[in-house]
């Protein structure tokens, strides 16, 4: 976008010399006077009567008298506007062709209904035959949108011309029972099920400030009798793929978008990926809503699952999102009532046994990696932050959540467990909390399990089952839960059995494996690029995470996010040193660090 000041545009017009541009506001004052619209009727019953075509300056005359200027603009304006009269014959023949063809497909649905109607119960077209062919599957959903307050514009016109050609009222009502008749929907339809408008909620969306696939989102509010209701909203890209589609099957061979520090490999293709499908501030989005009503110890009370259309109202970074925490802002007490929802629920979670494994996360940008010498950004990101948090526990209730949804409906589902460990947690307990006794924690669990039929408990979350469904955009295996309960709130049987989504998730897992390597090999080398560019001799905080043999010690540099070994003199797990590095040679893969031992009698 580019600012001008008047002064520097110079106005060409035909005829006129040195044309002021200061008289442009006098002559539109002037015009308002002379756009009559009656006018056009008039021109149009004499014009009509010698059936030939004029210009605007011969019609100006008609009208006016006159062909100039100002006349010929008034003339100019009124036939732009005008869609009843005066009309090119292109166009009126292009509408003509449109509403013609458009009154058949119309008149073509309408046989079909009637068809469909007058057939026994037993008899009539299954759903799925509904939805074969485009112009036919378009009206349908029409009908469907109507009959669920669901529907846009163009939506509500089409259906409510289809009531009216079937002779039935305009009404949301006379729809749903119009489907019922010709069998696109069971008697006993719940209407629950089909998408609502939540696009008043007040929706944060919180990311990595990188992020380009924003998959989910969330909302809550406190109910009267002082219980929380949170709704977690995830984007619905199984409104543009279906199972079996090409589309699908890549998604599946790639099992996962792969973040890079130089670049992104997005599951679907980029287009998909980060426009249509991501959910995207300010506008109305399709999505998949799981909302939870806890009680006041943060169990679950009640959820429901359901297709929804939002409008994001914040995209935030954790940053910002942690800023607005601690701002403690009155007009954002939704925001309060999430970080109130999460802190019952990881209480809530502790007392059924969850086990802390949260870590520090080296995340890096490199803005220009085909330079010599590119920009590197490090970021190091703490699962203590308040929002990073916030966000953790409200994606572990989805999954909870989901779970019992498809436990209570008997729906294969890829099912996720991890067995309580055979070394109780608390023994380590001595360790400081964060890093040092997460890294314990980790190193005794067992492996994690997964089932297709029914829910797992998972130890490690304290939960007593969990989907993954919160990053369809990104992870196949989220993406296969959604087509599983989309079939499901559609009324459909599922698309895949248990024996289905075992297969599927084993090949996405292969690839997944793949990635992360692919993602950690990219990780350690912009990480030892970034440590040969520092200061010769730079300090950095490490803490020990456990000693591998005799005093080698295995470090996590604190401001990295990075583990490394060295000989180390004194301390035990849970302190901090300090170290300096020797070595980082990226390309051969080579790191050293050295402990720095401070001189006790100096420092003192």
């Amino acid at each position: 976008m580019s600012s001008i000041k008047p002064q520097q545009v110079t106005y060409v017009v035909p005829g006129i010399m040195n044309f002021d541009y200061s008289k442009i506001d006098e002559f539109l004052e002037k015009t308002q006077n002379l756009l009559d619209p009656t006018i056009l009727e008039c021109a149009w019953m004499e014009l009509s009567e010698k059936d030939k075509s004029i210009t605007v300056e011969e019609f100006a005359e008609i009208v006016y008298g006159t062909k100039e200027s100002l006349e010929s603009y008034c003339a100019h304006l009124l036939l732009s506007r005008d869609v009843v009269y005066f009309v090119k014959v292109e166009e009126l023949l292009r509408r003509k062709l449109a509403k013609e063809a458009a009154d058949k497909e119309l008149e073509e649905f309408v046989h079909l209904l009637k068809s469909a109607k007058a057939l026994p119960m037993e008899s009539k077209p299954p759903k799925a035959s509904w939805l074969v062919e485009e112009k036919v599957r378009q009206k349908i959903e029409s009908l469907q949108a109507y009959a669920v307050d669901a529907c846009d514009d163009e939506q509500r016109r089409l259906a409510g011309n289809i009531l009216k050609a079937m002779g039935f009222t305009r009404t949301s009502s006379a729809a749903l029972k119009l489907l019922i008749n010709v069998g696109y929907f069971p008697v006993h339809v719940n209407l629950d099920l089909f998408r609502k408008d939540l696009s008043t909620l007040k929706v944060y969306a919180i990311d990595v400030d990188e992020a380009d696939e924003l998959d989910d989102a969330l909302s809550a509010t406190r109910l009267p009798d002082g219980r929380i209701k949170v709704w977690i909203h995830v984007a619905d890209p199984t409104c543009l793929v279906k199972p079996h589609s090409i589309i699908d099957r890549e998604a599946m061979h790639r099992g996962t978008s792969i973040f890079l520090p130089t670049t992104t490999f997005p599951m679907f293709p980029e287009r998909l990926a980060m426009n249509s499908m991501s959910l995207q501030q300010g506008k109305e989005c399709k999505s998949v809503t799981v909302s939870v009503i806890l009680n006041l110890d943060g169990s679950i009370a009640e959820y429901t699952l359901e297709n929804s259309v939002i409008k994001p109202t914040y995209m935030l970074t954790y940053e910002s999102a942690t800023e607005l925490l601690y701002m403690n802002l009155e007009e954002e007490e939704e925001l309060r009532i999430l970080q109130e929802a999460a802190r019952i629920r990881e209480q809530w979670r502790r007392s059924q046994g969850s086990i802390d494994t949260a870590m520090i996360e080296p995340r890096i940008k490199v803005s220009n990696p085909d330079d010599p010498e590119p920009n590197i950004n490090l970021y190091v990101e703490d699962q203590a932050n308040p929002a990073m948090q916030l966000v953790s526990e409200m994606m572990i209730l989805c999954g909870e959540a989901v779970a019992a949804f498809g436990f209570d409906n008997n729906l294969p589902l890829p099912y996720r467990g991890h067995p309580q460990s055979n070394t109780a947690v608390s023994v380590f307990s001595h360790l400081p909390e964060g890093p040092a006794r997460s890294f314990a924690n980790i190193s005794v669990l067992r492996a994690a399990e997964m089932d297709f039929q029914k829910p797992v408990p998972h130890g490690v979350l304290g939960i007593p089952g969990y989907v993954q469904f919160t990053s369809p955009i990104r992870r196949y295996v989220d993406l296969l839960a959604h087509y599983q309960v989309k079939a499901f709130l559609r009324g459909d049987s599922p698309p895949y059995s248990a024996g289905d989504l075992e297969g599927m998730t084993f090949i996405a897992s292969m690839h997944v494996k793949v990635a992360r390597r692919l993602h950690s090999n990219s990780l350690r080398y912009w990480l030892l690029e970034y440590l040969r560019r520092q200061p010769k001799g730079r300090k950095y905080r490490a803490l020990i995470l456990k000693f591998v043999k005799d005093r080698m010690g295995a470090l996590l540099l604190v401001e990295v996010g990075m583990q490394v070994t060295t000989t180390i003199s004194r301390g035990k797990v849970g302190d901090q040193v300090s170290v300096t590095v020797e070595t980082a040679h990226p390309r051969d893969d080579i790191l050293s660090v050295r402990e720095v031992v401070e001189d006790t009698k100096d420092s003192e």
